[in-house]
C-alpha cells in the first residue's frame, strides 16, 4: 500500500473513531429513545416545509457558486452548474471516499473550461468562505437577541464590520477577480444561511414549539461552523455534540436540540438524492476518476496551460 493510500485509510478510520466517540458522549447526556419519540410525533406538514426551505437554500447556494466561477471567466450556465452542484452533494453524502464531491466538480470544470486548477479550487474555497461570513453575520444578529449572552450589542456588530472590511480588503488585494460583485455574492450567502435557519424553525414548529427560537438558531449556526472541521462524516456527531453542550448554556431541551440537527441531517440527505441520477443515469458527466487519475490529469493540463500562457 503506497503512502497516499495509507493516509486515506488513516483519515477514514479517524473519522469513524471520532464519530463513534462523539455519539457515545452524546448518548451519556441524552436519551435517544426520547429523540425517536419526538420525531414520531412530528407534524409532517412542517417537516415538508423544512425540506423545501433547505432545498431552496441549495438552489441559492448553487447560484452563489456560479458567481464565483463566472468571476474567473467561466461561461457556466445556471442549470449546468445546478446539475453539477447536486452531483457534488450526492458524492459528499453517499460516496465520501475518493476525491469527493468538490474534487469531482473541480475535475469536470477543469476538463471542460481549461483553466488552471488553482483558480477553480480558489473559486470553490472562497464560495465556502462567503458562507462562513454569512454564518457570522447571522450569529451576530442572534447574539443580540439572547439575554444569556451578556455582552454589549456594539461589540459583536463592531467585530462583524471590522472583520468584513478586512475580509473584503484581503480579497481586493490578493484575489481581485474573486472580489467582483462582492455584495451580490454575500447577499446570496446570507440568503442560503437564512433559508437554512427557516428550515430549523419549521423543524421546531413540527413539535408545536412556542418558546424562544434564537438560542436554538444560534446554537445551530455554531454547530454548522464546527461541522466544517473534517473529523466526522458530514458533521454527523459533531453537530449533535455542540447542540448538547449548548443546551446546558442556553437552557434548551437537549433532546429537542439533538432532534433538530438529526432531522436537518436527514432532510439534507434526502435533498442530495437527485444527484444519483447524474451519477448513474446521465451521460452528461463522465464516471469519476480515481485520485491518481485526477491528479495526473490536472498536473498535465496545468503544465500545458503554463506553456501556452506563461502569464496565467
Amino acid at each position: 500500500m503506497d503512502k497516499k493510500k495509507i493516509i486515506y485509510v488513516g483519515k477514514f478510520l479517524l473519522k469513524i473513531i471520532v464519530t463513534v466517540l462523539l455519539v457515545y458522549l452524546i448518548s451519556k447526556k441524552i436519551d435517544f429513545v426520547k429523540v425517536k419519540d419526538i420525531f414520531l410525533k412530528s407534524n409532517p406538514l412542517f417537516l415538508v416545509l423544512a425540506f423545501l426551505a433547505y432545498v431552496a437554500s441549495q438552489f441559492v447556494a448553487s447560484w452563489r457558486l456560479l458567481n464565483f466561477l463566472q468571476s474567473i471567466g467561466m461561461r457556466v450556465g445556471y442549470w449546468y452548474n445546478l446539475r453539477l452542484y447536486f452531483l457534488g452533494l450526492f458524492y459528499n453524502v453517499f460516496l465520501p471516499g475518493g476525491i469527493g464531491g468538490d474534487g469531482f466538480k473541480i475535475y469536470i470544470l477543469r476538463k471542460k473550461y481549461q483553466l488552471p486548477t488553482k483558480r477553480i479550487v480558489l473559486a470553490i474555497l472562497l464560495d465556502r468562505v462567503s458562507g462562513v461570513w454569512a454564518i457570522g453575520m447571522l450569529g451576530v444578529a442572534l447574539i443580540i437577541l439572547i439575554p444569556k449572552i451578556e455582552i454589549a450589542a456594539t461589540l459583536p456588530v463592531l467585530a462583524l464590520v471590522l472583520g468584513t472590511a478586512i475580509y473584503y480588503g484581503g480579497l481586493r488585494k490578493f484575489f481581485p477577480d474573486y472580489a467582483s460583485n462582492f455584495i451580490i455574492k454575500h447577499v446570496k450567502a446570507s440568503a442560503v444561511q437564512s433559508l437554512q435557519l427557516i428550515s430549523v424553525i419549521f423543524i421546531l414548529l413540527s413539535q408545536g414549539f412556542s418558546g424562544k427560537f434564537s438560542p436554538y438558531l444560534f446554537s445551530f449556526l455554531v454547530s454548522s461552523l464546527a461541522s466544517v472541521i473534517p473529523v466526522t462524516f458530514g458533521g454527523f456527531g459533531l453537530r449533535e455534540y455542540v447542540m448538547t453542550h449548548a443546551s446546558g448554556i442556553f437552557d434548551m431541551d437537549q433532546a429537542l436540540a439533538v432532534f433538530v440537527t438529526l432531522t436537518f441531517l436527514l432532510l439534507s440527505t434526502i435533498a442530495a438524492l437527485p444527484g444519483m441520477y447524474f451519477v448513474y443515469r446521465s451521460t452528461e458527466f463522465s464516471n469519476p476518476p480515481s485520485e491518481e487519475e485526477a491528479e495526473a490529469f490536472e498536473k498535465e493540463a496545468d503544465k500545458v496551460i503554463e506553456e501556452q500562457s506563461p502569464s496565467v
